[in-house]
């Protein structure tokens, strides 16, 4: 699966605060999250981030809650991936069961500029930077994981009959 976008930059400890404020956790629809998805770390980021975009972060990216409403406002304001340095182990379990795919990779976090255009290939693990002319190595997933986010998340594995390949 190769996923292309603009790269979104943010810092360290990106908590889920930041991702989704807690005054909008009266709903878990992802496209009503998606509107104010990063919006108190970046205004108007729903409005300015384009489906397949993809956001870069420092270390421990999704720390604080563990609600699942940060990837849900992730994924439907458009971003394909995400790429940080380290995450939140809770946000990197419920980033998978909702299928958004999650790397880490130091080094391409150091490298890509706000607005590159990058490319990942998730079966292989690898990041491109396109702008900058760039290749990164990042773990790639096992089989198993990637048929889940291949599935758009746990949920639809399971349903899709998953349960008992693992």
């Amino acid at each position: 699966m190769n996923l292309k976008g603009k790269a979104w930059v943010f810092g360290d400890n990106v908590d889920t605060d930041v991702i989704i404020p807690a005054r909008y956790l009266n709903t878990t629809r992802p496209e009503e999250l998606a509107v104010h998805c990063m919006e108190d770390i970046d205004p108007g980021f729903s409005k300015k981030v384009s489906k397949g975009d993809i956001i870069v972060a420092g270390k421990n990216f999704g720390c604080g809650s563990s609600r699942e409403h940060a990837p849900i406002a992730i994924k439907g304001a458009g971003v394909s991936c995400v790429i940080a340095r380290s995450f939140a182990r809770i946000f990197f379990r419920n980033a998978i069961n909702i299928g958004l795919p999650v790397l880490e990779c130091g080094e391409a976090v150091e490298s890509i500029k706000a607005g590159d255009e990058v490319e990942v290939d998730l079966e292989r693990g690898i990041i491109r930077d396109l702008t900058a002319g760039r290749e990164f190595a990042a773990r790639p997933y096992p089989p198993f994981l990637e048929e889940i986010i291949r599935a758009g998340g746990l949920l639809e594995y399971v349903r899709r009959g998953g349960v008992g390949r693992v």
